[in-house]
Order: C-alpha cells, then sequence, then structure tokens
C-alpha cells in the first residue's frame, strides 16, 4: 500500500527536503503549513496557523495518514512563550488527526539546544561534555524542546501511535523564507562580498574558528527521518542527526571562500556578528538582484543574521555523536562542504544568488 505522510513545516529547510525525498519514493505526502511559501511539486498542501487548534482541525479534517513528521516552530520573545506556543502547536496537530494515528508514528524534529539550552539562555549555564550523546538527557532550564517532546510523549499514551525524536546540528539544505538557515545566509553574504568588495570575514568565536565541529545536512536528514519512521528500530527513540564527518571553520571559510571566487579573509581575533555589520545590506542586495536579475530581491527573507551569528559565535566546543544511530542500523553519510557547495549550485540554478 502506498505510504501517506503529512509534513508539519513543509515548506521548511526540513520539510521541503523531506517532502522531495518522499515523493521520489512514491509516498503520498500533505503538507501543512501556513502558506507563505510554496511547497514542493507534488505535495498536497493544507492551509492553517498552526497555533490555532481550531484552523489545524478544519484544514486537517478526516485526513488518514500513517506517519506524520513535525518539523515547525514558532519564535517568541521569550522561552516562556515559545513553550507555551510551540508546545501547542505539536498537540494541535496530533489531537486533530486523534485515533486515526493508532499503529501510526510521529517523528519530532527539534536540535541540539536540547544540550546547549534555549536561546534566551543559550550555553550560559553548565554545557554536557562533548560530543552530546543522547543519554546526557535534559538540563534543569526552561526549553520549548523538552514541552514538545512531552506534548509528543503524552500524545503516543493516548492514540497508540510510536514516536521518534531527531537532534540535527546547523542545518545546511534549500529553503527561501526560512528563519535558521545557516546555508542560504552564507551564500548571500559571500555574494555581497564579492559584489561590494568587502572582505569575507567569519563572523564567529576563535571556539568556533580553531575547534571541531559537524553539520547536518537536510537531506541526510530527510533520509534518518523516513528510516526511523519505517523500521523498527527507530520506534520509541531519541537520536542525534549530523552528517558523519567534522570540520575546522578555518578550513571551511577558505573552501566556501573559493567557491565564490573569493580570499578568506584572516580571523579578525574577536566575533564580528553580522547582524551588525549588514546595514547597508539590503540595498545592496537590491542593487544585485536587479543587477543580476535575481528571483528575489528582499534580502529578509532569504537571511537569518541572527540565527548564523548565535551557532558560528558559540564559546564552546560543539560535537555530535551518533553512535546509537549507527548500532540502530542507519549508517547514511554526507560529506559537508559537498553540502555547502550543492546547495550553492541550486541557489545559482533557481536565481537566488548570481550564477
Amino acid at each position: 500500500m502506498q505510504k501517506r505522510a503529512l509534513i508539519v513545516g513543509v515548506s521548511g529547510v526540513i520539510g521541503s527536503a523531506l517532502a522531495e525525498r518522499l515523493l521520489t519514493k512514491q509516498w503520498r505526502v500533505y503538507g501543512l503549513s501556513r502558506g507563505n511559501t510554496a511547497v514542493p511539486a507534488g505535495c498536497e498542501s493544507l492551509l492553517a496557523d498552526l497555533t490555532d487548534a481550531s484552523a489545524v482541525k478544519a484544514a486537517i479534517g478526516e485526513l488518514k495518514v500513517d506517519r506524520v513528521f513535525i518539523s515547525a516552530w514558532s519564535r517568541q520573545n521569550t522561552e516562556k512563550e515559545n513553550i507555551r506556543v510551540n508546545g501547542a502547536m505539536v498537540s494541535n496537530v496530533l489531537n486533530a488527526l486523534g485515533d486515526s494515528l493508532a499503529t501510526g508514528h510521529v517523528a519530532l524534529v527539534t536540535g541540539l539546544k536540547h544540550y546547549l539550552g534555549p536561546f534566551e539562555a543559550y550555553a550560559t549555564g553548565e554545557v554536557p561534555v562533548t560530543p552530546f550523546r543522547e543519554e546526557q538527557g535534559r538540563l534543569p532550564v526552561d526549553n520549548f524542546y523538552y514541552e514538545q517532546e512531552d506534548r509528543l510523549f503524552a500524545a503516543a499514551g493516548q492514540y497508540g501511535f510510536t514516536w521518534s525524536v531527531h537532534r540535527p546540528h546547523t542545518i545546511i539544505g534549500y529553503a527561501i523564507g526560512n528563519a535558521m538557515n545557516m546555508g542560504v545566509t552564507l551564500a548571500v553574504y559571500a555574494t555581497l562580498c564579492k559584489q561590494t568588495g568587502q572582505p569575507f570575514i567569519f563572523p564567529g568565536s576563535a571556539t568556533q574558528w580553531h575547534g571541531v565541529t559537524d553539520m547536518t545536512d537536510a537531506r541526510l536528514l530527510a533520509s534518518h527521518l523516513e528510516w526511523a519512521a519505517t523500521h523498527d528500530q527507530g520506534k520509541n527513540q531519541d537520536f542525534n542527526v549530523v552528517n558523519g564527518d567534522v570540520f575546522r571553520w578555518k578550513w571551511m571559510w577558505s573552501q566556501l571562500a573559493h567557491y565564490f571566487g573569493l580570499e578568506a579573509a584572516p580571523f579578525p581575533g574577536e566575533t564580528l556578528p553580522l547582524a551588525g555589520r549588514m546595514q547597508d545590506a539590503p540595498a545592496q542586495w537590491q542593487a544585485i538582484a536587479k543587477g543580476f536579475a535575481l528571483k528575489e530581491a528582499d534580502i529578509g527573507k532569504l537571511v537569518s543574521w541572527w540565527h548564523t551569528d548565535a551557532d558560528l559565535g558559540r564559546p564552546m566546543e560543539i560535537i555530535t555523536d551518533m553512535s546509537k544511530s549507527r548500532k540502530a542500523g542507519f549508517t547514511d553519510y554526507q560529506n559537508t562542504l559537498d553540502g555547502f557547495t550543492d546547495l550553492f549550485d541550486r541557489l545559482k540554478a533557481q536565481r537566488i544568488i548570481p550564477a
């Protein structure tokens, strides 16, 4: 029988990659989103404000699916609001599907803030020893990821489905209008540097520049989500998800510069966040978009300076253990540099950045 999936947050960097993968495997794919950005071709779109329980219930209606993938969140001003809003989003979807999920599977995507803490207290407390491992558990702080997990566990007990939780590191993938997208942000930054003559300066911390780290390609995460949702080894488990290679930014930065025909600037010896240096970027990008006939002249729909600054500015080593997935049978691998360059090639082909 044809597998039927509902992807919550289908237009985001994770949801888009997952939809594209499942569609190539002949799944029937429904996507639930606000409808602010396009969904992948072949996906059946359902529109609702995820924070509105009645709107979600109306959009889902009598829909029957056997797999649900939740990869959506709404950023709020405080973590208490993040907990209230994002926890409700999970419950709104699962309660709308209700008993139809019995014997099905629900996969929730969170991230490494499970180990680092929320944005407003980001890595300010005691950070677990790296590499991060699933058995390290939760920090004693408010965190909307924990609330989402608890809502998932409660619904699984009520409606009888199995679950999985997936914790990627910073994600590389194609999506426009996404709130957390380092790959597209760095592509736009490099393009600005090339076209305006600005130096291509690493904006992050000395720890990130010199230390070892890893990342997650959205395509590998999509494979991991499908695997967990279709194999017994993935049921009722939490998993870290990273590419499988490691690197230092002082090497990666030069590789990204080379792709764009730039000279990587020497590390300045201090953190220089992009958010504090990009005041002229909106007007500069409009001129670049006009000159190269690009599809999107509004830089605000392409970049997330704040999120890239948060990830690259971290004052501690961030690296993730994948042993649990490997032992369970998931052995996919993705070279991180290839993940970046594949994304940049696609951005060029779609006329998001100059070819």
